[in-house]
C-alpha cells in the first residue's frame, strides 16, 4: 500500500500529538528510517537532532510528506490573506528594482517600458497562481504535484532545474542588496561581504521553516512599499515622459519582446514552488481566492518595484549626474544619490538592502524541498543539511556574478520563463484534458510510489521538445537563436510564445499514447 511505504519511509508523520505535548527528545523516532538502523552514524544522528529541533521550534524535519485533510485547520481570513502577502514580500525588492532598468537599456521608451511591466507582470503571475491551486487540494509540495505529470523519473530533472532556478533568484537578490549594502556603508563594506550578511540571516529564517517564513512574510512588504513610494514621490518629476524610443524597426520589436521574456520569467519561475507554500490551507478553500490572490500578490508588488525602477532609469536621460552615478558606481550609490536629504537617503537604502532577505528566504525554503526529492536517500538527508547546501551554493553563484549584474539578470531570468512555461502547460493539461480538472482522479496516497505514477513519457516528450523551442527563439548574449535572428539580427526573444505552442501540442498526443500503451 502507498500509505504503509510512506509510512515506513516518514515513521515520524503521525506523532503530531507527542510534538504537541514537547515529548520528551528521547521518545521522538528518527524521521530517516533508511538512517535509522545505522544508530551510530552522522546522519542518523543528525536526523534525530532535526527531530528534537522540530519537537521545539517546529523546522519541519519532514516537510516534503504529503499534509492530510486531518492535520489541517480552519485559518481565518487574516491568515489567508498570506497567499497574496508572501509574494508582496518575496518581490518588492531591489532585484525587481534593477529588472526596471532594463527597458532603458533596450531603448524603450517610458510608456513602453511601463506597458510591458504591467502586462507581464500578470502574465506571469497568473502562471504561478495556476500552480498554487493544486497546494490545498493535494497538500502536496509543487516539485511532488507534478509528478502525476512527469512521472518519477523525470520529475528528478524538474526538481534539478528548480534547485537551480532557486538558488539563482537568491543570488540576484543577493548581488543587489549587497549593492545597496556597500553604497549606505560608502565603501567600508565590501559587495562580498554585504552579499554574505544577507545570505546568512536569510539561512536562519529559512533554516526554522514554513511557520517562521510566513511570519516573516505577512509584515515584511509594508517596508518596501513605503521606500519605493518615496523613491518615486522624489524621482518622478524627473522621469522621461516625452521621449521616444531610440532604437525602431526590427531593434524596437527585438527589445519589446526581450523586455516581456524577462518580466514574465520573473513572474512565472515562482510556478515552480508556488504550492509548497499553501500545503496547510484546507482542501475545500475556494480555487478561485487561491489564484486571484496569488495573481494580485505576485503582479501587484512586481510590477511596483520595476515600475520604480522604470521611472528612475528614464531621468537618468535628464540628469547626467544620476547616469553618471549609475554607470561607475552602480545601483546603490544611484539610489542613494537619487533620494534626499542624505541622511534620509541611507536610512531608506539601509532598510532596501533588507528586501534581498525576503526572496531568499523563500528561494532557500523551497530549494532544500527540491533536493530532497531528487531521490529516496536525498529525502533520508535531514532539511536543514540542503539548506546549507543551497546556502553555499547560493554564495558561490552571488560572489562570481556580482560584477556583472544585468547580464546576469537578462540571461537568467529569460532563461527561468522558457522552461516555466513548458512546465505549467504540461500541469494545465494534465489536469483539465486527462484528469477532466477532478482531484478524485488523483491517486494522492500514491505521491511516493513509482510504479502508481504515470511512467512520464509523454511529458519528456513534451518537455524536450520545448527545450529544443527555447533554442531556436531565445535572445541571450551567449547565444541567439534562428527565430530570435528572424526578428532582428540583434535577437528577438521569442522562445517563450514557441515553447506555449509546442509543449501545448505535443504534450496532448504523447500523453495519451502513454495511457494507451503504458497504462499509467
Amino acid at each position: 500500500m502507498a500509505q504503509d511505504e510512506e509510512k515506513a519511509m516518514f515513521p515520524n508523520r503521525d506523532r503530531g500529538e507527542k510534538l504537541a505535548g514537547h515529548a520528551s527528545s528521547d521518545d521522538i523516532p528518527s524521521p530517516h528510517p533508511t538512517l535509522a538502523t545505522k544508530q551510530r552514524g552522522i546522519l542518523a544522528r543528525l536526523g534525530r537532532w532535526e527531530s528534537r529541533l522540530d519537537a521545539r521550534l517546529g523546522i519541519e524535519s519532514e516537510a516534503i510528506i504529503r499534509k492530510r485533510a486531518e492535520e489541517k485547520t480552519d485559518v481565518s481570513w487574516t491568515e489567508e490573506l498570506n497567499m497574496a502577502l508572501l509574494w508582496a514580500s518575496g518581490t518588492m525588492n531591489t532585484s525587481c528594482f534593477a529588472t526596471g532598468f532594463l527597458g532603458w537599456e533596450f531603448g524603450l521608451s517610458l510608456k513602453q517600458t511601463i506597458l510591458i511591466t504591467i502586462f507581464s507582470s500578470i502574465l506571469g503571475g497568473t502562471v504561478t497562481a495556476y500552480c498554487a491551486t493544486f497546494g490545498p487540494a493535494t497538500g502536496l509540495r509543487q516539485m511532488s504535484v507534478s509528478r502525476y505529470s512527469f512521472g518519477w523519473w523525470p520529475n528528478k530533472v524538474v526538481a534539478l532545474l528548480n534547485c537551480i532556478q532557486q538558488m539563482g533568484w537568491a543570488a540576484v537578490s543577493c548581488i543587489t542588496g549587497g549593492l545597496a549594502l556597500t553604497a549606505v556603508s560608502d565603501g567600508r563594506v565590501s559587495l562580498i561581504l554585504g552579499i554574505v550578511i544577507l545570505a546568512v540571516v536569510a539561512l536562519l529564517i529559512s533554516f526554522v521553516g514554513l511557520t517562521a517564513i510566513l511570519a516573516y512574510e505577512r509584515y515584511a512588504w509594508i517596508i518596501f512599499l513605503i521606500i519605493f513610494l518615496v523613491i518615486l514621490g522624489e524621482t518622478g518629476r524627473y522621469a522621461d515622459i516625452s521621449s521616444p524610443a531610440t532604437v525602431a524597426g526590427p531593434a524596437l520589436s527585438g527589445g519589446v519582446l526581450n523586455l516581456i521574456a524577462i518580466v514574465y520569467g520573473s513572474s512565472a519561475s515562482w510556478c515552480t514552488t508556488a504550492s509548497d507554500y499553501y500545503v496547510h490551507y484546507r482542501a475545500d478553500v475556494s480555487r478561485v481566492k487561491v489564484f486571484l490572490l496569488t495573481t494580485c500578490g505576485l503582479a501587484i508588488p512586481t510590477a511596483i518595484g520595476m515600475l520604480t525602477g522604470c521611472v528612475v532609469a528614464s531621468a537618468l536621460n535628464n540628469q547626467p549626474q544620476w547616469r553618471a552615478t549609475y554607470t561607475d558606481q552602480g545601483l546603490g550609490y544611484l539610489i542613494q544619490e537619487v533620494l534626499y536629504p542624505r541622511g534620509f537617503a541611507k536610512f531608506l537604502l539601509t532598510l532596501l538592502v533588507l528586501s534581498g532577505i525576503n526572496t531568499n528566504v523563500i528561494s532557500i525554503y523551497s530549494a532544500s524541498l527540491s533536493f530532497q526529492q531528487l531521490a529516496r536517500p536525498f529525502a533520508s538527508v535531514p532539511r536543514f543539511i540542503w539548506t546549507l547546501i543551497t546556502f553555499a551554493c547560493i554564495l558561490a553563484l552571488a560572489v562570481g556574478g556580482r560584477e556583472v549584474l544585468n547580464t546576469y539578470l537578462q540571461n537568467f531570468l529569460s532563461l527561468l520563463g522558457y522552461w516555466c512555461t513548458s512546465y505549467v502547460v504540461i500541469l494545465f493539461e494534465e489536469h483539465l484534458v486527462f484528469r477532466k480538472g477532478k482531484f478524485e482522479r488523483y491517486d494522492l496516497e500514491a505521491w511516493n510510489t513509482p510504479a502508481k505514477l504515470p511512467v512520464g513519457t509523454g511529458a519528456a516528450v513534451a518537455f524536450c521538445l520545448g527545450v529544443v523551442s527555447w533554442c531556436m527563439g531565445m535572445s541571450q548574449s551567449w547565444f541567439v537563436g534562428p527565430l530570435a535572428k528572424a526578428v532582428t539580427d540583434a535577437g528577438g526573444d521569442v522562445a517563450n510564445e514557441l515553447t506555449f505552442v509546442v509543449t501545448a501540442l505535443t504534450y496532448l498526443p504523447a500523453r495519451y499514447l502513454e495511457l494507451k500503451y503504458l497504462k499509467r
